[in-house]
């Protein structure tokens, strides 16, 4: 899909859940906090992600169709079941008005279900972009070819589109962004461990299995794999870390096209623009310049063959997941199996239901809401919110290691930031994307396309703050430093992370600690570089900025030594953001708990201090395969759930108190030693 991007902009939280004011603790709580899930043999000091979760961790196997299994897939599960009833009232409604949201939901779903059509068409459903690729002769024609494939949601090389103006946050200017790569991230083609050797060599026979696909006999896929396989390993050293990729300072490089062009001489920007239908942009921001540097380099010294192989892996990887059954299954066996653990592929209604919901999101969004989302539950999320802006405030006043200077401007940060909560308030317009029952290929194709140009729209113009970056169905919740706004979509406004009837403890330390730790994002190692309107500015001082880098060192320390799967342990330095972030929100969420609830009672026998954090370890309460976890461990800047829980949860003082946790508790850390940011 054309939306890879949206990482890129956008801090994500992987989970998230729902709101809460006051209610009466002696209403039934839905075993919200269930002893039955539990492992009350254990000591909370010592282990409590597993004094929390122990039982549900040992009864709760991880379904062959994922790789890893907890209260998200749950969720997830849940609303599938919602989605797919309005998947096939539409499908099933031959009558809905041409052009309707309805219609193009219902024939998008009913062409990827058709797997008769499907199977008959086979590799053919690629042929038009095949034969253009196929048609590359020398270096010169590879931008019109590139921009081709662009068009259609494959971005061979590097990513193009629009984003706002890091410096200008109130502009929209062209951006570029390193890629694309077959495997997770650059160290799986440089690592010289046995382990990932040994990735690469099914890596290898996967591209080569892929090539026969595209009607290659055994010999000449062999070499194509090898070849593309060799030009991958190329981009890969070329390319900046996860690590590196965390620095907006660094990877924000504003130039003008002309001076691209000097940069890339070998590729012909005036042709890319045109062929893509643009104007000159003017100005652009260069994402990674050594890397973009590298790929001009490649496109003269490579051959042309290469570069049709490269081409041809790309479009048929990325189309994969839409082909037919033989593609699909290659795709997985590599992807799913080797890669993450999983051994069984979702049901195929599934698979078609997110590719529709991800193609047509707010139209799918836009029935969703209207089904699903009470009105209450906006109302309810705005209240936790302010409490819990609140609280951020109070606490931001009265920090010891931030002057008065940098505490206003914060102040003024936290008093700007826009709160986004179900769904847009303006829909997006869906009128001139064409879907019929033909082919799901084409239809996806149709989706990318339709998104590609309302992208590139965008460049040179006002920045539209309406908009939002993920649809009302999406069960996640994000903060945008250039926005400067927390999103909570509708899908996760619900069960099982809110629950109507529980006390205040559980719903702040559920949604409550999210809201938090979205919020906190504005003010962390790279929020902070953001000021109130989104531009990328450091407005601390030198000093706050050490003080801070000093406060949060003791977290970097603590994730770096805790070891996972042997050997391997989380990154503390990749995951710093969003651990700095959890302990925020744990923080922040547990003061306004205590300001806004006048809760003592005991429930089910804990108090509401218990209950609290209970909660929060069960929101993170997740199986996970060995395969999926090593990939996680190099490729993403959250921890593992048993580091959010047990690399955190020691560092917050009225958690002891809760517990009555002492010094001879094994997870004990002396006060002088624990991480407090917030």
């Amino acid at each position: 899909m054309y939306f890879k991007k949206l990482l890129i902009s956008l801090t994500v939280l992987v989970m998230v859940s729902s709101c809460a004011k006051k209610h009466n603790t002696q209403v039934a709580d839905n075993n919200a906090i269930d002893s039955a899930n539990m492992d009350l043999t254990v000591n909370p000091g010592d282990d409590f992600y597993q004094y929390a979760n122990g039982a549900w961790l040992k009864n709760n196997p991880i379904p062959e169709q994922y790789s890893s299994y907890g209260n998200f897939e749950k969720l997830y599960e849940e609303n599938l079941k919602q989605l797919r009833g309005i998947m096939d009232e539409s499908a099933n409604d031959l009558k809905a008005e041409k052009g309707s949201n309805k219609q193009k939901i219902g024939d998008f779903y009913a062409s990827g279900m058709d797997t008769v059509t499907i199977e008959k068409k086979g590799i053919e459903a690629l042929k038009t972009e095949l034969d253009i690729i196929a048609g590359m002769q020398k270096t010169e024609d590879i931008t019109k070819v590139f921009a081709h494939l662009n068009t259609v949601g494959i971005s061979p090389l590097f990513y193009f589109y629009s984003e706002q103006d890091k410096k200008n946050s109130e502009m929209v200017i062209a951006n570029t962004y390193q890629g694309s790569l077959g495997l997770p991230e650059k160290d799986y083609y440089l690592n010289p461990d046995a382990e990932t050797k040994v990735i690469r060599e099914k890596y290898l026979v996967h591209l080569t299995n892929m090539f026969k696909l595209m009607g290659k006999d055994e010999k000449a896929a062999a070499a194509s794999a090898k070849s593309v396989l060799d030009l991958e390993t190329l981009l890969a050293k070329a390319s900046k870390s996860m690590l590196e990729l965390r620095d907006p300072i660094a990877n924000f490089n504003k130039t003008t096209t002309v001076e691209l062009q000097k940069m890339m001489p070998n590729f012909n920007w005036n042709e890319y623009f045109t062929a893509v239908g643009i104007s000159d942009p003017k100005d652009i921001s260069i994402g990674q310049i050594e890397y973009m540097k590298a790929c001009d380099k490649l496109l003269k010294s490579v051959s042309i063959n290469t570069w049709k192989d490269y081409f041809s892996w790309n479009l048929l990887h990325d189309m994969a997941p839409y082909m037919h059954k033989a593609v699909v299954d290659e795709n997985f066996n590599f992807y799913g199996k080797e890669l993450t653990g999983r051994p069984q592929q979702q049901e195929r209604w599934k698979r078609i239901l997110n590719t529709t919901s991800s193609s047509l999101g707010e139209a799918v969004g836009q029935l969703y809401v209207e089904k699903y989302f009470p009105a209450k539950a906006k109302e309810r999320m705005l209240e936790l919110v302010g409490n819990l802006q609140k609280a951020l405030g109070d606490r931001i006043q009265k920090l010891d290691w931030m002057s008065a200077a940098t505490k206003a401007k914060a102040m003024e940060k936290l008093k700007a930031m826009t709160v986004k909560i179900g769904y847009p308030d303006k829909w997006l317009d869906y009128s001139k994307l064409n879907i019929d029952r033909t082919s799901f290929v084409g239809n996806v194709m149709q989706a990318n396309n339709f998104g590609f140009k309302r992208d590139l729209n965008k460049i040179n113009k006002p920045v539209d703050r309406t908009e939002w970056g993920m649809t009302p169905q999406t069960i996640n919740a994000y903060y945008s430093p250039t926005m400067n706004e927390i999103v909570f979509p509708a899908a996760i406004l619900q069960p099982p992370f809110f629950f109507m009837d529980a006390d205040d403890a559980v719903n702040y330390a559920a949604i409550g600690t999210i809201i938090g730790h979205e919020m906190t994002h504005g003010f962390d190692d790279k929020g902070r570089l953001y000021d109130n309107k989104g531009n990328l500015t450091d407005w601390w001082t030198p000093q706050d900025a050490d003080n801070y880098k000093k406060k949060s060192g003791p977290l970097v320390e603590q994730f770096n030594n805790f070891k996972i799967l042997d050997s391997l342990h989380v990154d503390g330095a990749l995951t710093i953001g969003e651990n700095i972030a959890d302990l925020g929100g744990i923080t922040v969420s547990f003061e306004a708990f205590k300001s806004a609830s006048k809760d003592t009672a005991k429930i089910k026998g804990f108090t509401p201090n218990q209950r609290f954090f209970l909660s929060y370890a069960q929101i993170w309460r997740n199986n996970i395969r060995p395969q999926q976890l090593m990939m996680y461990l190099k490729t993403d800047v959250h921890s593992p759930a048993v580091a959010r829980v047990n690399c955190m949860i020691y560092n917050v003082p009225d958690f002891y108190t809760a517990f009555n946790i002492d010094d001879k508790a094994k997870r004990f850390i002396p006060v002088d030693k624990r991480a407090i940011v917030w």
